[in-house]
């Protein structure tokens, strides 16, 4: 009978190791390193999250990687499959085509892969994708711009780099304004590369060459920093304001505290990466399906709401 016991018991105890070691999941996060505002904040809240995640799911282990670039980023991930043996892969690509058939490699020999952001050329080489909207905060800038000019001004844009992500943001923003603002009328558009230095560079040379300018589409608030110094020293007083964007705190402050140029804001938040992470890990944790493609809404800062878009701890 004790032997029946101990038999019984021990099929319990196998049973039980079975099941934890089913559970036990390694997932990779690949990410760019700090080398701007925006990713200073993807690396805050990817690390954040970690440990959030750790602590709720015992049996996962989160593993952080930034990357210079897309070689490094490559290699790390490669890394991460052969070393660690992650089951899942949140990558935020440094470049979509480079990374494309690095990932799609992951994904083939069986890795969950979630890209974030910056879409792969390939999408079949991913199972999941989660960005912000960037066609809606160009058209949700269009409107604020639009609405807050009465209709009737004159804009100058700042561009971020070329690629799909500023095509999409600057689309939308030019169908608001033909479809709802035709009176607004766009002086010029160029590349600023999301850099505060070249906001400036850029700013200044269309301080040079328009006399009248009725605000500012900075596109990004790391651009719209280098765009309020170079109208700081120029000291011009015909713009009325300049609209950034991604919600950057030092940004979301100033709408906060009623800033006279910065007075509004719209969210390309960095905590995508936060959201990534959790439907990610509950998907393999709780062995439950992902959606293919979550986007997260672009939303207008205003001094009314900007209390809920302000994180103090964060970099950016």
């Amino acid at each position: 009978m004790q032997q029946l016991k101990n038999l019984a018991l021990l099929s319990l105890t196998l049973l039980a190791s079975a099941a934890l070691a089913q559970t036990k999941q390694v997932m990779g996060v690949s990410i760019p390193s700090a080398d701007h505002g925006w990713t200073a904040g993807i690396v805050y809240w990817a690390n954040q999250t970690k440990a959030e995640l750790e602590k709720q799911y015992p049996g996962l282990t989160v593993i952080v990687k930034t990357a210079k670039d897309s070689n490094e980023q490559a290699n790390q991930i490669q890394d991460l499959s052969a070393v660690n043996k992650i089951n899942a892969l949140v990558i935020l690509p440094q470049e979509s085509a480079p990374l494309t058939r690095p990932v799609g490699n992951l994904q083939k020999k069986g890795v969950f892969t979630v890209v974030v952001d910056r879409a792969l050329t390939d999408p079949t080489a991913q199972n999941a994708y989660v960005a912000g909207d960037n066609p809606g905060l160009g058209k949700v800038s269009g409107e604020y711009v639009g609405k807050t000019l009465g209709g009737k001004g004159n804009v100058v844009v700042l561009r971020g780099i070329a690629t799909v992500i500023d095509n999409q943001r600057v689309d939308g923003f030019e169908s608001v304004l033909k479809a709802k603002y035709p009176n607004v009328k766009i002086l010029d558009k160029q590349y600023a590369n999301w850099n505060r230095d070249d906001g400036f560079k850029v700013m200044q040379d269309y301080l040079t060459r328009f006399p009248k300018i009725d605000a500012v589409w900075a596109q990004d608030d790391d651009i719209a920093v280098g765009v309020l110094k170079a109208i700081q020293q120029a000291g011009r007083s015909d713009i009325k304001f300049v609209l950034g964007g991604a919600g950057m705190k030092e940004m979301i402050k100033k709408v906060q505290d009623g800033d006279p140029l910065i007075t509004a804001d719209v969210t390309y938040p960095p905590t995508m990466i936060r959201d990534a992470m959790r439907l990610t890990a509950k998907s393999i944790m709780t062995k439950t399906a992902m959606p293919k493609s979550t986007i997260i809404p672009s939303t207008l800062v205003t001094k009314s709401n900007a209390a809920k878009f302000y994180y103090p701890d964060s970099p950016f």
